[in-house]
């Protein structure tokens, strides 16, 4: 249920639509690792049990989909002949590289600088960059690291969109008790403690702040909310837009992102939006206008945007609303399509072959 794979099933399920024929091929969940296991045991989890393949969006399209037999790098075997192949992730980045001729021209679609995560073989990640690929990212920020990690290669910058027949909000005012929201994760880069100092900040300030958030996890013990927090644990895709709607401003507080949909989300939601310069914030967020940009790791500028909007009167707020509503319709995934769908055809070659296949593999 991660955002990237969101992605992945959107453009899947857009590009089938479209005509093309398009497989996506996965492996099985990953074994977890030992230094993974003793990780679990130290926070008081326990020894985790077999790796268990849960819900994800690839089960809501309707888009052929081959799970190989256990987790290893994906083979000419295990890919259809193609036009297109594209790698989602670093990993399927080298699988992709090494795949024969008849698999399809070769794309890596870049969603974050993957070396940021944790357990990853950082130099590797970054090489994967290198590689004879042509790649597409979704921000100008991974547009530039790619550049720059890789001068002259070719580079297409693609923004995601939002759907909104699902993320949107009839216009309101501010609610009576200033409300903040976040996506709440224990990861790092996530940045999470630094948004929750920011909120603490605020409260100082204000007196009374109320704190909605939700997350694939429970709030841990090494991350605890605030008391009065309301946090909704893997939430049903109806009810995150009901808790968008519930915020008078969206905080992220992130480290690093390649783009970080819920911002977006949250904008389409009519909720404007304080972020860290990360990613897709960076392309979205007008200071002033739909939400603030602060430095990264800077809790006390973050809350001082957060203070911008909670503080605004109620005709300011309703400016930002509607521009922040404004900004996520501005661009749809349709948009989005039709520019992933023309660099697919810029490299489908020979131009005069009759059939548009695409060969998605997903890591």
């Amino acid at each position: 249920m991660a955002g990237g794979v969101r992605v992945v099933a959107v453009y899947a399920d857009r590009l089938r639509q479209r005509g093309h024929e398009v497989t996506v091929v996965s492996t099985p969940p990953r074994p977890i690792p030992l230094i993974e296991k003793l990780r679990h045991v130290k926070r008081g989890w326990g020894w985790p049990g077999k790796p268990q393949t849960g819900p994800s969006y690839l089960d809501n399209v309707d888009v052929a989909h081959r799970v190989i037999d256990r987790f290893r790098p994906i083979a000419d075997a295990d890919v259809p002949d193609a036009d297109v192949v594209i790698a989602t992730w670093w990993e399927t980045a080298e699988w992709v590289a090494a795949l024969s001729p008849g698999k399809g021209r070769k794309v890596f679609f870049i969603q974050h600088d993957e070396s940021v995560f944790d357990l990853q073989p950082t130099r590797r990640v970054i090489d994967t960059w290198r590689l004879p690929l042509t790649k597409i990212t979704i921000s100008k920020w991974l547009t530039e690291l790619a550049q720059q990690r890789d001068p002259g290669a070719v580079v297409h910058h693609i923004p995601n969109s939002v759907d909104m027949a699902q993320f949107d909000a009839p216009p309101r005012g501010k609610q009576a008790r200033p409300t903040v929201g976040l996506l709440y994760s224990p990861v790092v880069f996530k940045g999470v403690d630094t948004s929750l100092k920011a909120v603490a900040r605020v409260a100082e300030r204000l007196g009374d702040v109320h704190l909605v958030t939700f997350g694939e996890v429970d709030p841990t013990d090494e991350l605890p909310l605030p008391a009065g927090a309301d946090h909704t644990t893997h939430p049903a895709q109806q009810q995150i837009r009901e808790l968008y709607a519930r915020c008078d401003v969206w905080l992220c507080g992130s480290l690093a992102e390649g783009f970080h949909l819920p911002p977006l989300e949250a904008m389409a939601c009519r909720c404007p939006v304080v972020s860290t310069r990360v990613g897709g914030p960076m392309d979205i967020i007008e200071p002033g206008r739909n939400g603030y940009l602060a430095d990264v790791g800077d809790d006390a500028a973050l809350a001082e945007c957060l203070l911008k909007v909670l503080q605004s009167d109620e005709a300011g707020w309703r400016a930002m609303s509607d521009a922040a509503y404004a900004t996520a319709t501005g661009y749809t995934w349709e948009h989005a399509t039709d520019r992933f769908e023309s660099a697919l055809r810029q490299l489908a070659a020979p131009a005069d072959r009759a059939d548009d296949a695409a060969a998605v593999s997903s890591g």
